[in-house]
């Protein structure tokens, strides 16, 4: 009776109530686990008392139960929890650990379907990555889009989140896909908690039942435990990699750095050559000589027009019969726009790479690699990059020396075709300097281009012209003197060679030939003045003869503009009735005077009958006035339809050979 006083005294048995053995053999059963929460009730009514007693002990031995109960779950838990740690620590595969993970969480919540979602943090969404009790293929490979369900409200908040019926879960926006996947899979209660580490959301562990069931402290407390865990796995193996990536890139870098040396002692051995190349005088093809040692490769260098301008060994077949593919031009260009050497894709292309020549905004064409062994390493695009300054610096060398080569002829020419005695001095002795005897030059040429592109105009004329004759630009015209027996012929010869180099229209204005050189001023005195009359007419496209036009010239040189005013004050009328009524009455009046003012003639050159010229003429005097056949305004009608004439010159060449004179009928 003593021993079982005792035993009651430690359960808390109240005072008053006498223990008896049975007592003992009751605490021995609840505490071996023989008896069940149910069985308790039973056995207390075997022992007798009061009733007061009788509930009372029921309540004690109910508590010391469910306390012993839970102090068994939670020794299973911490068994569970403590070998996974230990796993964590003896293996090195995360998917296993993680399936692993999963499945025992799965036992130990008792759920139905137990998965872990990995969180992306570049698309901010989730997608299952381990699975247990999942049976759906939807729910398998399901992807929870941000800010969507449950999911994302754990990741939001990252904490434990959780719901006994998901069709009533209204904490965050539902996504119908992942609605529909939920109740494929027949879920009901979900619990969620975050996978964290430093406060970075790797992913979500979730219990999930397929009955109405409220989650317990303890339930999220075991399975917030299991993310911890799951946390450690992925946050290792993701330190794992990176230090295994540290490694390998570390072994990659010192391989690289020590080729890179290697290169760069090579690179700096062909650089010093290029520099010597430049420091001795040299040129073009000692640059490609160069190259091609260094390299191993055919090198072509090319001009802006895509031009040999030297080569090493034999030059890389164009691909096509119109030059370099437009996969070589693209790369060229993208080359020209960022500085750098631009590999070619392997298209079956000759050229391998190339390298735009620049300075600043300067090009000044480029180098062409062939194919060739070993392949181009990033070193040797570096080397490439050097030849091409080395090549820019030879090419302003060469373009300081030619503009100074010029500017010294273009003072010549300014000389030459100034009537200033002062100027003219000497000019037969310096002029000879440059190989050019002064009685020879007899021909003058004006040529009128936009601004932007007379300095290519004028190399391209040097080059083409380079013996005998003299170009230079004065007063915003590129002039140009020569030696020619057909001053127009040449005129036109100069004006087509520019065309189709420069795609662009080009007004020639050719003078009469000089019979002596100290008429080459008056002659271009009087190209500066068509040129004036004729940009007041917006003419830019044509080859003239200064002879046609130098009355016109001579009467408007104090107004060029003024002469549109003249044009509407003497047929504006003419001119008007035309625009409204869709008729040509201005050819006939043109005809009309080109033929003397006979109606009989116009009708002939027009091919009209007689009546026709006679009906027309009628009109006209009724726009005119009934005197306009008068000497004085026939005069004056004649210059403003000959004016107007000029006005439609653009594309049209004087004749001589070169096309049918607009002003044939003029003479």
């Amino acid at each position: 009776m003593h021993t079982t006083a005792l035993i009651g005294q430690s359960i808390g048995v109240p005072e008053g109530i006498s223990p008896a053995a049975s007592i003992g053999l009751l605490l021995a059963g609840i505490v071996g686990g023989e008896i069940d929460d149910g069985d308790i009730a039973m056995e207390v009514e075997n022992i007798g008392g009061g009733h007061r007693e009788r509930l009372e002990l029921r309540r004690v031995l109910g508590r010391l139960h469910g306390e012993l109960s839970r102090l068994r779950r939670r020794e299973h838990e911490l068994t569970v929890l403590f070998a996974s740690a230990r796993e964590l620590a003896e293996s090195r595969d995360r998917d296993t650990v993680l399936t692993r993970l999963v499945s025992r969480a799965h036992e130990m919540m008792g759920s139905d379907v137990t998965y872990l979602s990995e969180f992306d943090p570049q698309t901010c969404e989730l997608h299952v990555r381990k699975s247990v009790g999942a049976v759906t293929h939807g729910f398998q490979h399901l992807r929870v889009p941000p800010g969507m369900g449950l999911a994302s409200g754990v990741v939001a908040s990252r904490t434990a989140q959780w719901t006994h019926r998901y069709g009533d879960y209204a904490c965050d926006p539902h996504d119908r896909a992942i609605d529909e996947a939920v109740a494929a899979e027949g879920i009901v209660s979900i619990l969620g908690v975050p996978l964290l580490a430093d406060r970075a959301v790797l992913g979500v562990l979730f219990a999930a039942t397929r009955y109405e069931h409220v989650f317990t402290a303890e339930e999220i407390a075991l399975l917030s435990a299991l993310a911890d865990h799951a946390s450690v796995v992925v946050r290792t193996a993701e330190i794992r990699e990176l230090l295994q990536e540290s490694e390998q890139h570390t072994r990659q870098a010192l391989t690289r750095l020590s080729e890179r040396l290697r290169a760069d002692d090579r690179a700096n051995a062909v650089h010093q050559q290029l520099i010597q190349t430049v420091l001795v005088g040299g040129g073009f093809p000692d640059v490609a000589r160069t190259m091609a040692g260094a390299l191993g490769r055919t090198i072509t260098i090319v001009d802006p027009e895509l031009k040999t301008t030297a080569q090493s060994g034999s030059t890389p077949v164009p691909d096509g019969p119109l030059g370099y593919s437009a996969t070589v031009r693209s790369a060229l260009e993208r080359s020209r726009t960022s500085g750098r050497c631009v590999l070619l894709p392997d298209t079956g292309s000759p050229v391998e790479a190339v390298a735009a020549i620049t300075a600043g905004a300067g090009y000044f064409g480029a180098l062409l690699l062939g194919h060739g062994k070993p392949a181009l390493r990033p070193q040797d695009a570096t080397t490439i990059e050097r030849a091409a300054q080395v090549c820019a610096l030879l090419t302003l060398q060469h373009n300081a020396a030619d503009e100074a080569y010029r500017r010294t002829r273009a003072e010549l020419v300014g000389d030459l075709l100034d009537t200033a005695p002062e100027r003219r001095h000497d000019l037969e002795r310096r002029l000879r300097y440059h190989g050019i005897t002064l009685a020879n030059l007899n021909t003058v040429v004006a040529l009128v281009l936009p601004p932007e592109i007379r300095a290519t105009a004028m190399r391209h004329l040097a080059a083409r012209y380079p013996d005998g004759t003299l170009v230079a630009e004065i007063a915003g015209t590129i002039v140009v003197v020569t030696h020619s027996h057909t001053p127009l012929a040449s005129g036109a010869d100069i004006r087509t060679a520019l065309i189709e180099n420069l795609g662009t229209p080009v007004l020639a204005i050719v003078p009469p030939r000089s019979h002596d050189p100290e008429e080459l001023p008056v002659a271009f005195e009087a190209a500066l003045r068509t040129v004036r009359l004729l940009d007041a007419l917006r003419v830019t496209d044509a080859v003239v003869d200064t002879a046609e036009y130098e009355i016109f010239s001579i009467l408007f040189a104090h107004d060029p503009r003024g002469l549109h005013r003249f044009i509407a004050a003497s047929i504006g009328p003419v001119l008007d009735y035309d625009a409204a009524h869709n008729t040509d009455l201005t050819a006939t009046l043109r005809a009309f005077v080109g033929n003397g003012a006979s109606p009989a003639k116009t009708a002939r050159a027009l091919g009209y009958h007689p009546n026709t010229i006679l009906q027309r003429l009628d009109r006209i005097r009724a726009l005119l006035g009934a005197d306009w056949r008068s000497d004085q305004r026939l005069f004056r009608i004649s210059t403003a339809v000959r004016l107007d004439e000029l006005r439609h010159l653009n594309g049209r060449t004087h004749e001589t050979g070169y096309g049918e004179s607009p002003h044939q009928s003029l003479r």
